[in-house]
Parts: structure tokens; C-alpha cells; sequence
């Protein structure tokens, strides 16, 4: 099984490659490794699975040569297509080894499972024409659908369709997980990920997303050593009370409200702390005990909003910036936060990410640290393809998990999470990364069709697995 601490680019997997070979590690043997280590998976999951594998010209149809062989010494019925013949000395070599009958690409028949084998890592340029339409006939013809290292059609470094893409049941990837497996919308696409280690050992700046190691408070932990955070509520009450609920269970020491005259608590224990005006304000935020401060999560966008994020902002303190407030800020907002002296964490989906970055084009994960970098925040950009970065350039990505949370709420939810995680760790990166894991793991506990308050009461247990 793969190491999922290390996620390659292409140009990452092919220079890791030539690592290996550079030791005295040959083509032929790292293809053996990575087919033999495919089809031992294939089998394991359908053993008597009639197959056809269908295998392109390059090192992609090399390994398909190689995983048909290996599941036809186990006993398995299978065939294969191959568009081409192979171009490269070791697809070659594997194919010379093949003992089973190659089938005419317009003639072939499907069969019941579905190995694709045609292009993998490194695709820039779309299936088309008469290729596409008999692969998605023989991919419709199928019952199991399985891609080696990734689906024909899908960009390594972005996720991104080169071409229309069905859903497979199962990818296996090879020597390294790739940014695709986990970047929308091919992630989507993916079905089930199972690695297969080839010996690839090579470092990347980008990770994936662990269950995090949390401590209990120590026995001398007292409300403020734990972390105060502070929620600057807006015109839309309910998103601060989410934010604040979350911090709460999230293990925030305590957790205040900062809000105009009749502002309700969401319960006994979180304060209301309300303000006659701005600079009554100002004084209460400058309190040294605020471990952080929220606000975005219902802020509003008029001039009041505007006022009381710039009032916040003025503040040496942490922040963390989320909704209304990233739109407020605008697509000059990233130099003004290079300024600060204190930790900013930014929390945008895609539209708020929209309106604070100017950068157009790349990756997500590109995007986001070019924000992180010109901000000097971390950005937590979030969607069913998360993306936590922060401005020294570490990149985490976050596996897929519960497509339930897809609902008005989670946002404010994590927002205070992070900001509860950090009054606790003083650690922005850190901080994103617990409340990020914590958040999808209370969702997976929470079930199907859960509100954002239901998602909160199973944060504790979410906690609980990480002590």
C-alpha cells in the first residue's frame, strides 16, 4: 500500500522515476512492479472476472500488458484491446510477454470488467474522435470499471477533464497519489483509491490530509489558557451562533459573542457581549485574553459591515476571516493582510475565493497558494476538494467525505472549529488542519441529512478519535 503523506505532481512522479532508475532500477522492472502490484488488487476484489484490458502505446499500456499477464497466471479470462502498438522499449518488452489473445480495437466485444490502461499520468490532450467513441462503448458494456493510475481524459496536476468522463468503481494508483485523486471534479469520478507502491520515496510539498493528534487539557488549564474567541456578529445572527456553538465543542475554553444591543446567546454558556458603539467595540476586542477573532460568518455587506471588519483588521490580534468578510475585503484585500503581524486564516469557498484573489487560470491548488503567499495567510479553500495551504507553500489536501455537507451552515461550522483549534495549538497551519479533519469526520458521524446543528453535537466524538 502507497504512503498517502506524499502527493506527486507529473513532473514530480517522472522525476522520482528516473530516481529509481538512476539507483539501477530498470524501466522493465519498475513496470513489472507497478502491473503485478495492479493486478494483485484487481484479482483480490473479483477473482473471476472475465476482463478486458484495454492498453495505449505508452508506459500506461505497458502496465496493462503486464496486469493481463499476472491476471491470466491466476486463472482469470481476459483480453486485450491495445489502440496502438507499444512505443516505448519496456511496453514493448511487455507485451512481448503476453501469452493471450489481442483483440482488433473496432471489433473488440466488451467483457464484464473494464481495466483502462490507455494514458494515465501526464495526459495534456483529449480522447477523441473514433478512440473515445469505442472506449466509452466498451466502458458502457461493462459492469466493473476499474483505472490504472487515472482515468483516460483527466489532467494529473488539476483534476481537470480533457474529456467527457464516466464513473469508474475503482483507480488504482501507481508509486504515488497523484493531486487528480483528490481534486474536483475528477475526484468525483474515481469510485474507490487503492495505491500500489512501486518504491517511489520521494518528498513532496504536498500532503495529504491525517487524522491529527490532539491533546487534553493539562490539569493546570483554566477558560483562557484553553483560548477565548471572540465572534463579531453581523446583521444575520444565526451564522454567529453557529460559529460560536462550533468553537465551543470544538474545546474552546470560552467563546464570546460581540454584538449590538439585542443579540440573543445560542445558550447559557456563550456570552453576549454587546457594544454602544465602534470604538466601545475596539476596546472590548483589545481585551488580551481574545485567543482569536472571527468575522465574516453573517456580516453583511453594507457600510457597517464594512466598518466593523476594518475595526477588527486594525486589531493586532489573530483573525480568521470567513463569508461575507472575504467579499468585503475584495480582490485588493490579500496585500492589505500581507501587512499584519498577527496569524490570518481564510476560510473561502469558490465564490468568496473568486472575489478576494485577482488570479485567474491554474490549479486549485495553484490558485490557493498564490493567495496564501501574496497574503501571508493560510487559506483554507474549501469545497468537496479542500485545499489548506499555507504561506511557506506546505499544501495539504483533504480526502473526500460526506457529500452531505453540502448545506447552508457548514461553513459557519468550520469556521469557528479552526478558530477554536487555534486558541488552543497558537499553530494557524495547524489549527486548519485539525478543524478541517474534525469537521469531515463530525459529518461522517452525523449521518445522512444532517442540519449544522446536528453537525456540531457530533463534533466531541469527531475530538474524541484524534486524543
Amino acid at each position: 500500500m502507497l504512503n498517502k503523506g506524499h502527493i506527486l505532481t507529473a513532473a514530480a512522479m517522472r522525476a522520482a522515476e528516473q530516481q529509481l532508475i538512476d539507483n539501477g532500477i530498470s524501466v522493465t522492472e519498475l513496470m513489472h512492479r507497478a502491473g503485478t502490484g495492479a493486478a494483485d488488487v484487481i484479482w483480490r476484489a473479483a477473482p473471476d472476472c472475465p476482463t478486458l484490458v484495454l492498453c495505449g502505446p505508452g508506459n500506461n499500456g505497458g502496465d496493462g500488458y503486464v496486469i493481463a499477464q499476472a491476471l491470466l497466471e491466476k486463472g482469470v479470462t481476459v483480453k486485450i484491446a491495445a489502440t496502438a502498438e507499444p512505443e516505448t522499449d519496456a511496453a514493448k518488452n511487455a507485451k512481448s510477454l503476453w501469452q493471450g489473445q489481442i483483440m482488433a480495437w473496432d471489433d473488440t466485444k466488451p467483457e464484464m470488467q473494464f481495466v483502462d490502461c490507455l494514458f494515465g499520468t501526464g495526459l495534456t490532450r483529449p480522447v477523441s474522435g473514433s478512440l473515445l467513441v469505442n472506449y466509452q462503448r466498451l466502458f458502457d458494456g461493462a459492469e466493473r470499471r476499474i483505472a490504472v493510475d487515472l482515468p483516460s481524459g483527466i489532467e494529473t496536476d488539476t483534476g481537470n477533464l480533457l474529456n467527457p468522463v464516466s464513473n469508474y468503481d475503482l483507480t488504482i494508483a501507481l508509486g504515488a497519489y497523484k493531486p487528480a485523486h483528490y481534486l474536483a471534479p475528477a475526484s468525483a469520478l474515481m469510485g474507490d483509491l487503492i495505491g500500489v507502491d512501486i518504491g517511489v520515496s520521494a518528498a513532496s510539498h504536498i500532503r495529504l490530509l491525517d487524522r491529527p493528534a490532539i491533546k487534553p487539557p493539562a490539569q493546570l488549564d483554566h477558560k483562557y489558557t484553553r483560548g477565548l474567541v471572540a465572534v463579531v456578529a453581523g446583521n444575520m445572527p444565526g451564522a454567529a451562533k453557529l460559529t460560536a456553538l462550533a468553537a465551543q465543542r470544538s474545546a474552546a475554553g470560552y467563546v464570546k459573542i460581540f454584538a449590538e444591543n439585542g443579540f440573543s446567546s445560542p445558550n447559557h454558556s456563550i456570552v453576549v457581549q454587546s457594544y454602544r458603539d465602534l470604538d466601545d467595540l475596539t476596546k472590548n476586542l483589545s481585551d488580551e485574553r481574545i485567543g482569536i477573532i472571527v468575522i465574516g460568518p453573517g456580516l453583511g455587506r453594507d457600510d457597517h459591515a464594512k466598518r466593523l471588519l476594518d475595526l477588527a483588521l486594525n486589531i493586532e490580534k489573530p483573525v480568521l476571516l470567513d463569508a461575507d468578510a472575504l467579499v468585503l475585503l475584495g480582490s485588493t484585500g490579500a496585500e492589505r493582510l500581507k501587512g499584519r503581524s498577527s496569524p490570518t486564516i481564510m476560510t473561502p469557498h469558490a465564490g468568496e475565493f473568486a472575489a478576494i484573489s485577482s488570479e485567474r487560470g491554474g490549479s486549485k491548488i495553484e490558485l490557493t497558494e498564490k493567495l496564501a503567499t501574496k497574503s501571508g495567510s493560510v487559506v483554507v479553500h474549501k469545497g468537496s476538494d479542500s485545499v489548506i495551504v499555507a504561506p511557506d507553500g506546505d499544501v495539504v489536501l483533504v480526502a473526500r467525505t460526506s457529500s452531505w455537507l453540502s448545506t447552508a451552515g457548514s461553513g459557519d461550522v468550520l469556521a469557528g472549529m479552526i478558530a477554536a483549534r487555534f486558541t488552543n495549538e497558537k499553530d494557524a497551519f495547524l489549527a486548519a488542519k485539525q478543524g478541517q479533519w474534525l469537521h469531515g469526520r463530525a459529518a461522517i458521524l452525523a449521518g445522512a441529512a444532517f442540519s449544522p446543528e446536528i453537525l456540531i453535537d457530533h463534533i466531541p466524538k469527531a475530538l474524541q478519535e484524534c486524543l
